[in-house]
C-alpha cells in the first residue's frame, strides 16, 4: 500500500502497472471499501483509492457538505498522478465524484478517463424526487439507514459509533441531496453504468440515461444483489471492470 497524498491510498505492483484505476466511496465509506481489488484485479491495474476528510485517518478533518467545493481539491490531488492512462470507478455518491472530476479534468487538463464506471447511482440529470433525508432527527435517519442496507446493525445499535459516524453520513447525503447537474458536452470516453437487479431505488430505467454523458462506447451491466452489489458480487464486477479495461493491460 502505498499513500501518495492525504487522498489517496496507492495499492500497485509498480513495475507491471499500465494503468491506474481510481476509486471513489459511497456515502460514508473510506478507502478501506476497495483494499481487497488490487490482490483480485490483474497486477498491470494500480487501484487508488480515494480517503475523503471525516473518515479514516482523515477523521478529525470536517466532511465536504457539497460535491462543488469536495470536487476542487480531489483534481488537485488526483491530477499528479495522471501520467499512466487512467479508469475512474465511483459507487453511488462516487459515481457522481467519478462523474464530475472526469468533466473537471477535461475543462481543467483537457484529459478524461480512459474509462468510467459510475454504479449504484441514477444519471445526474434525472430529477430526484426522493424526500431530503440529511437532515432528518437521529431517530428517523438510523430508519433511513436500515432502510438503505448498507450501515451495519451494530453500529446503528451503538449511540457512540453513531455519534462518530452520523454527521459524516449526513454530510455525505447532503453532498448528493443538494447536487445540481448543469449540462455540459459527453465525455469522449466509454461510460459502463452498473446496479444491482434488487436494488429497488436505482433500476434500469434510472441507469441508462447515463448513455447520454458519451459520445463513445455505453453499457448497462446488472448484477445479483441490491444497492451494495459492490460487495456481494465483487467477483463479478471485478471480471466486467477487468475485461472492460482488457486493451489497456495486455
Amino acid at each position: 500500500m502505498l499513500r501518495r497524498n492525504r487522498w489517496l491510498f496507492g495499492f500497485e505492483y509498480s513495475e507491471r502497472v499500465s494503468l491506474r484505476l481510481f476509486c471513489f466511496p459511497y456515502a460514508g465509506g473510506g478507502a478501506l471499501i476497495y483494499r481487497d481489488w488490487h490482490r483480485i484485479l490483474p497486477r498491470s491495474i494500480g487501484v487508488y483509492a480515494a480517503q475523503l476528510p471525516g473518515r479514516g485517518d482523515r477523521l478529525a478533518e470536517p466532511p465536504f457538505l457539497d460535491l462543488p467545493t469536495l470536487i476542487g481539491p480531489l483534481t488537485e490531488a488526483i491530477e499528479p498522478h495522471l501520467e499512466k492512462p487512467f479508469a475512474f470507478f465511483g459507487h453511488s455518491m462516487g459515481a457522481l465524484i467519478a462523474f464530475e472530476l472526469a468533466r473537471k479534468l477535461r475543462s481543467e487538463y483537457g484529459v478524461e478517463p480512459a474509462h468510467l464506471f459510475v454504479s449504484g447511482r441514477r444519471a445526474p440529470q434525472l430529477a430526484d424526487s426522493d424526500p431530503v433525508t440529511y437532515n432528518l432527527d437521529d431517530a428517523e435517519f438510523i430508519e433511513e439507514l436500515r432502510r438503505l442496507n448498507g450501515t451495519p446493525k451494530v453500529m446503528l445499535e451503538n449511540p457512540e459509533l453513531m455519534q462518530l459516524m452520523g454527521p459524516i453520513l449526513r454530510a455525505d447525503f447532503q453532498v448528493c441531496q443538494t447536487y445540481i447537474y448543469t449540462d455540459s458536452a459527453p465525455l469522449h470516453c466509454p461510460i459502463t453504468a452498473f446496479g444491482g437487479l434488487q436494488d429497488e431505488d436505482v433500476t434500469r430505467e434510472y441507469l441508462q440515461p447515463w448513455r447520454t454523458h458519451t459520445s463513445g462506447p455505453f453499457r448497462l451491466r446488472l448484477l445479483p444483489g441490491d444497492h451494495f452489489f459492490l460487495h456481494s458480487a465483487e467477483a463479478i464486477l471485478l471480471r466486467l471492470i477487468a475485461e472492460e479495461l482488457y486493451q489497456f493491460i495486455t
